[in-house]
């Protein structure tokens, strides 16, 4: 998998970043992504110092990251629970329907 060279241009800077090919899409929509953060801080705050709101835009998409980290965390811990729960449930099903099959048959004369 080589990497080829994408020209970016992100809120007035150009840079060049190597990509894999397949990739080069992905990251093209992350650059328009972070472009309309920066744009849409800068309109809403009226911070025009760029440093800065790299800054913000930053720390807004880690904390993102972390909310979006907790609630997977959360949901398959729930999913597990779920899961333990089905199989106990399949488990006395059987160990139920196993009783009942051993039943002696009672015989009526």
């Amino acid at each position: 998998m080589s990497a080829q060279p994408v020209d970016l241009q992100i809120f007035g800077r150009s840079m060049r970043v190597n990509c894999p090919p397949e990739q080069q899409e992905a990251l093209l929509l992350a650059a328009d992504e972070l472009e309309q953060r920066l744009q849409d801080l800068k309109n809403r705050s009226g911070v025009t110092n760029t440093e800065q709101l790299v800054f913000i835009v930053a720390l807004n998409v880690c904390h993102e990251l972390a909310q979006e980290k907790t609630k997977t965390r959360d949901y398959a811990y729930n999913m597990e629970e779920k899961i333990k729960m089905l199989q106990q449930t399949i488990e006395q099903a059987l160990h139920d329907q196993v009783r009942i099959t051993e039943r002696p048959v009672a015989h009526i004369e």
